[in-house]
C-alpha cells in the first residue's frame, strides 16, 4: 500500500498546469465521444444550440460541433459549411490560446489572456455580425 504523502495532491491541483491539462483531457473525451457521434443524425445525446430551439435563428456558433465532427473525419469542405467563420478565426484563436495557456503551465507560470477594450469590441462585434448575417434569408 503506497504510503500518502501530506499535501501532494493540493500541491498538484494547485499547479499551474492543472487546469490546462485537466481542460485538455476534457476536450480529449468529448472528441473521442464526438467521434463516434454524428451530430448530422439525429438521436445522438448532443447538445441542441439553445438561441436555435427557441427562437429558430443560428447563433455565431451554431454548427460548432458539426464542424468538429467534420475536422476530427479531416471533411474540412463540409466543416466550413457547417460554420465557416468559426472554422476560419475561432480555431486558430482557441488553438493559440489554449496552446499558450498549456504551454504557460507546464514552465510553472499562470497565464491569463489580456484583452483591450478594443479586441473586445472586435470580437463581440464580429459575433454580432456573423449572426445577423447568417440569419438573413439569401
Amino acid at each position: 500500500m503506497p504510503v500518502p504523502v501530506p499535501g501532494l495532491s493540493r500541491r498538484l491541483t494547485s499547479h499551474p498546469a492543472a487546469p490546462p491539462l485537466a481542460a485538455l483531457g476534457a476536450g480529449l473525451a468529448g472528441a473521442a465521444y464526438l467521434w463516434q457521434t454524428n451530430p448530422h443524425e439525429g438521436g445522438s445525446l448532443l447538445p441542441r444550440c439553445p438561441l436555435n430551439w427557441a427562437t429558430g435563428l443560428e447563433c455565431p456558433a451554431c454548427g460548432g460541433t458539426r464542424m468538429a465532427y467534420d475536422l476530427l473525419h479531416a471533411d474540412i469542405a463540409a466543416a466550413f459549411q457547417d460554420n465557416a467563420v468559426l472554422l476560419v478565426l475561432g480555431v486558430p484563436l482557441g488553438a493559440w490560446l489554449g496552446g499558450r495557456w498549456l504551454v504557460e503551465g507546464l514552465r510553472g507560470r499562470r497565464y491569463r489572456p489580456r484583452f483591450t477594450r478594443w479586441q473586445g469590441t472586435v470580437v463581440l462585434g464580429g459575433a454580432v455580425l456573423w449572426a445577423v448575417l447568417r440569419n438573413l434569408p439569401f
